[in-house]
């Protein structure tokens, strides 16, 4: 499904949109926290390797849904612990993805991101030591170019998403690497007025509102499982 432009809506139905969004998003992190499922349990696989960066404030288990699936289909499925809640800086981020990738001298990977993992992620396609071993990525929901609410958030963390910071602008001038990323983003995303769309990327829009709901819609799944199959294609 190709990128157009989305109709325009009610304030009510997006006040609507986000609060279930948020719902999802609180039901998800607690069963991320309550969840014991090891990384080891996803390691093993005969298909291409995958790797998952969550976005900030999500451990990996917040992704459990596409792990478990992309494991399911034979793929070995890669967490770097050292993320932790992916609060670092995404310059650190990447650096620790990057160590990790030759620590375990991977090859032919898929990276699997929400959110701000897409940044992580193509900081490390745009210029880590270890982007020749990174095949594609697939960014769910990712500020390319950040988000105008970041401005006013007191926390750093947040407020790194701001137009204008220093890591987005460098990134946004790196091109090189969009053209094997798939930015796949909602209908409509309360955190990321300016949208996803990525200038040389597969840009996807699927049908889902949410910044976090976009996690579990099919179009998004069946994105993702396409790119850890080696294609880079649209789904329709």
């Amino acid at each position: 499904m190709q990128s157009a432009k989305p109709r325009r809506v009610s304030r009510a139905r997006r006040l609507g949109w986000w609060a279930a969004d948020y719902v999802y998003a609180g039901l998800w992190q607690v069963r991320s926290f309550l969840s014991r499922a090891d990384p080891r349990e996803f390691a093993n696989g005969t298909e291409r390797p995958v790797l998952i960066l969550p976005g900030v404030y999500e451990g990996w288990r917040f992704m459990l849904p596409l792990v478990r699936d992309l494991h399911s289909r034979g793929h070995p499925v890669h967490i770097v612990k050292e993320l932790g809640r992916n609060r670092a800086p995404v310059l650190d981020g990447a650096r620790l993805v990057d160590a990790y990738l030759a620590k375990t001298e991977l090859t032919d990977v898929v990276l699997v991101a929400h959110s701000k993992g897409g940044l992580v992620g193509k900081q490390l396609m745009s210029f880590g030591a270890s982007a020749p071993r990174v095949r594609s990525m697939v960014a769910i929901a990712t500020p390319f170019v950040g988000s105008r609410y970041a401005r006013f958030m007191l926390n750093p963390t947040l407020r790194a998403f701001a137009p204008g910071n220093a890591t987005l602008a460098a990134l946004g001038r790196s091109i090189e690497a969009n053209g094997r990323i798939v930015s796949v983003f909602p209908l409509f995303d309360p955190h990321i007025p300016e949208g996803s769309e990525l200038v040389g990327a597969r840009n996807v829009r699927v049908h889902t509102a949410g910044h976090f709901r976009v996690l579990s819609d099919p179009h998004a799944l069946a994105e993702t499982r396409l790119a850890a199959s080696g294609e880079l294609r649209s789904v329709d």
